[in-house]
């Protein structure tokens, strides 16, 4: 029979795990089987021990492990309450104690002075009259990035070395310590959101500040409420994404069979008394198809059509041909102009600003720019093409031209829609997602998670 010991472990561990699914990691029974037994193995002194040995049992893939460490302190804190830390009399005072300590790269005091400002820094008071604290507030009034080249400095120094300047530049040493000092502040404030959420445990319940306080993975925030510091780390994730999902499209296409052959499978279950065991398929023909988006440059959803049409732009090598088009109120080509944009190019406020793509106003008219699409390009669409539609199929209440969009689907190989809001929030005001999607396959899109599973699983190849 457990222990009590054992017990609260397995319940914690089953809390984490909760936590976790609530925040779209997947995690199985028998991961967290492997994690109750590494942890027991492993024991609770060490935390950072223990939290590697429960990361390795139960996380799949890398990019939840952010996630995971924030929820993690969270139900394995590294102590209850407030801890006992000397308080900073004034901010200059703790970040001149950062500045050591950054230029020591000492963990321990690195902790306490996280703890220490989250004491000083970070208390709020609340409408009901309970206090919180808050790391946003705690990071906004240290600013700890001010100490980067004071503690830079103070570490070089201490090793004897002086920062100089070469005919080219700064030095690469140089350059390296500021990387390395930048990293640590990053490990810093890190700290002080996971103490901040450990304080606020003691005034709300640990599974309303898991919900609430605790963000997604980037891999499950929405695109549609992406701000910009997410975007820029969205779209830092293209290129190693495009490559992950040529390889699996390549191997899709190479797997891929064909129809049954019904001759060679008669023939082969002569030799099973007519029972047609083993059936014999015809070769598929191997080809790329066309690729045509068609993309929503307007409001909020230009980010994420931005970002798609990105992905798609790295993706070209698995299609015969790319084609990118744009829409506000009208639509014109953007392929030569999305293979020159940088990855961080705002195209949605460039089309705004463009008469390409307003010729009928600045908000978005579904149904102006698909029959201008038809009447302009209907030569671009043929058997082999494969369309995309990216957008929101919010009309603002003008026609939704869906006629078009059906001949388009007539038209082509294949047609898909992928719409950034989630599907509860199809059909309600303007949007007109289920006339869309009586027409051509209408898929959500909110998250890069979901459109990883789109072209790996179902986009054509």
């Amino acid at each position: 029979m457990p222990s009590t010991a054992e017990s609260a472990l397995g319940d914690r561990l089953v809390e984490l795990t909760t936590s976790l699914r609530d925040h779209g990691i997947r995690v199985g029974t028998s991961e967290v089987a492997d994690a109750a037994r590494i942890a027991t193995a492993l024991g609770l002194d060490d935390r950072t021990r223990l939290r590697g040995g429960v990361a390795a049992a139960m996380l799949r893939r890398a990019g939840d492990r952010e996630v995971f460490d924030r929820l993690f302190d969270l139900y394995f804190p590294a102590a209850p309450g407030r801890r006992t830390v000397a308080r900073a009399a004034s901010v200059d005072e703790l970040r001149d104690q950062l500045v050591q300590a950054l230029a020591d790269n000492d963990a321990k005091v690195l902790e306490d002075l996280a703890a220490a400002a989250v004491d000083l820094l970070g208390e709020v008071a609340n409408g009901d009259e309970q206090q919180g604290y808050s790391s946003a507030q705690t990071i906004s009034r240290l600013q700890p990035q001010r100490a980067i080249a004071a503690a830079q400095q103070q570490s070089r120094g201490a090793r004897g070395e002086h920062s100089g300047s070469s005919q080219g530049g700064e030095q690469l040493s140089d350059r390296f310590d500021r990387e390395e000092m930048r990293a640590r502040v990053a490990a810093f404030r890190r700290r002080i959101e996971a103490e901040a959420l450990r304080r606020n445990t003691q005034v709300r319940s640990r599974e309303r500040v898991a919900r609430f306080g605790v963000g997604s993975g980037i891999e499950q925030r929405d695109f549609l409420s992406a701000g910009t510091k997410d975007l820029d780390e969205l779209r830092r994730h293209i290129d190693p994404l495009a490559r992950k999902l040529a390889a699996r499209m390549s191997a899709r296409r190479a797997a891929g069979r064909g129809e049954i052959d019904v001759r060679r499978t008669l023939r082969r279950s002569m030799s099973t008394g007519g029972v047609p065991i083993d059936p014999a398929y015809r070769e598929r023909r191997r080809h790329r198809p066309d690729l045509i988006v068609l993309a929503d440059l307007s409001g909020s959803v230009g980010a994420f059509s931005t970002f798609t049409m990105l992905l798609m732009q790295a993706l070209h090598a698995q299609f015969r041909k790319v084609r990118a088009y744009g829409f506000v109120s009208s639509t014109a080509e953007i392929t030569d102009v999305l293979k020159d944009a940088e990855p961080g190019a705002p195209l949605g406020i460039w089309a705004r600003r463009t008469r390409e793509f307003t010729a009928h106003g600045t908000s978005s008219s579904y149904g102006t720019a698909f029959r201008g699409f038809v009447r302009s390009e209907w030569e671009s669409i043929g058997p082999r093409s494969t369309v995309l539609i990216l957008g929101d199929a919010r009309t603002n209440y003008g026609d939704p031209g869906v006629a078009h969009v059906a001949a388009i689907a007539a038209r082509a190989r294949h047609v898909a829609w992928l719409n950034p809001e989630p599907a509860r929030m199809w059909d309600t005001g303007d949007s007109v997602a289920a006339a869309y999607g009586a027409v051509v396959d209408m898929h959500e899109c909110r998250n890069l998670d979901q459109l990883r599973a789109f072209v790996a699983r179902v986009l054509p190849v």
